[in-house]
């Protein structure tokens, strides 16, 4: 499913509306701001391949141009990138909906390119391609400054935060994968205004979501972006429970977890993968809801398994009681006239 973009990883849409991504650092030209807003991720975890599986979905804030803005993606080795499908939101989401239901509803990766020396010998480019309506580009750079520079030399989308914000990772060795709208069709002179959702695949040994953000603090607040939520399915063999490394507590919350091997197949179809991708026998999904704040995160948020294996269902909605007053006073004649007329039934029943 095709969706307007405002940039980045599965798609982008414009300001404050949903639309697939995956993007940890949002950045604009210098005269604009943007920050992540609601975003909605799918971790699929393979532990016998070590591989990780990342979809988002997101929105932004931002007082510019969809064409101003850019994502660069930290990964702890370099990414396959392809396109996936984006219905699965709404199938997980009907998963995971409170038990009042009838029904049930009914990532391939290309090779990478040979590397090749960017113009900064300190910055090399390990692949170059157009992917799901973005023109993206995989990193590595010796330095945080380095990696800035080649940003601004080749047009794409930088802050003067991402240089602190890059820092930590060009130190741990991980690799960046820089994306922006693509640019117009050499044949039609088109511009690319529809994306396909962008899924990205790389080797880990722990999985992980990239939590650390360049500071936003004062850009959320030019924008007047003050809440966000951030959801966090989770796919693997067995119930997994997120942390930071240095003891930290996540502010995420457990909000359902169980077993969905039944749904195996079809998740699969919708995200465009192979059959046996994904944990070969059980499939267990956990979900996490986080009220993300704009502030300095103590760093990545890792995955490991849960110590509590047990289910958890949200509760089932019930119909909510009437609000007007006229309702209840309709309500309240309704059972006097019953009462009444069954009191009457009684009584001439009794005299006969």
């Amino acid at each position: 499913m095709k969706k307007w973009i405002v940039l980045l990883a599965s798609g982008f849409l414009f300001f404050n509306q949903a639309t697939p991504a995956y993007a940890c650092c949002a950045v604009s030209r210098a005269i604009h701001k943007i920050v992540n807003a609601d975003q909605t991720v799918i971790i699929l975890w393979d532990a016998e391949l070590q591989t990780q599986h990342f979809i988002r979905k997101a929105s932004f804030k931002g007082d510019g141009a969809a064409e101003d803005f850019g994502f660069i993606v930290p990964s702890p080795s370099q990414p396959e990138l392809d396109e996936s499908g984006d219905e699965v939101f709404s199938v997980l989401k009907y998963i995971t909906a409170p038990i009042v239901r009838t029904h049930s509803p009914g990532f391939g990766c290309s090779a990478p390119a040979a590397s090749e020396m960017a113009k900064d010998a300190s910055v090399i480019v390990l692949e170059e391609k157009r992917v799901a309506g973005f023109d993206a580009v995989v990193l590595k750079a010796d330095t945080a400054e380095a990696l800035v520079t080649w940003l601004s030399e080749n047009d794409y989308a930088y802050s003067d935060a991402v240089a602190d914000w890059a820092q930590l990772y060009v130190e741990n060795d991980w690799v960046f994968t820089a994306l922006k709208i693509a640019k117009p069709d050499a044949e039609t002179s088109d511009p690319v205004t529809e994306a396909d959702t962008l899924r990205i695949s790389f080797k880990t040994d722990t999985p992980l979501f990239p939590y650390r953000e360049p500071d936003s603090g004062d850009a959320a607040k030019s924008v007047d972006a003050e809440d966000r939520l951030l959801r966090i399915y989770f796919i693997a063999d067995k119930a997994f429970a997120g942390s930071f490394k240095n003891g930290e507590t996540w502010s995420g919350k457990k909000v359902w977890s169980g077993d969905i091997t039944q749904h195996r197949q079809g998740l699969l179809n919708n995200l465009d993968l192979p059959k046996e991708t994904g944990p070969s026998k059980t499939w267990w999904l956990t979900e996490f809801e986080d009220q993300w704040a704009y502030q300095k995160a103590p760093g990545d948020l890792y995955f490991s398994p849960d110590s509590d294996t047990k289910s958890l269902q949200r509760t089932a909605m019930s119909p909510s009681a009437p609000h007007d007053p006229l309702a209840y006073v309709a309500l309240f004649i309704f059972v006097g006239v019953t009462f009444r007329r069954g009191f009457y039934f009684v009584k001439n029943t009794h005299n006969s």
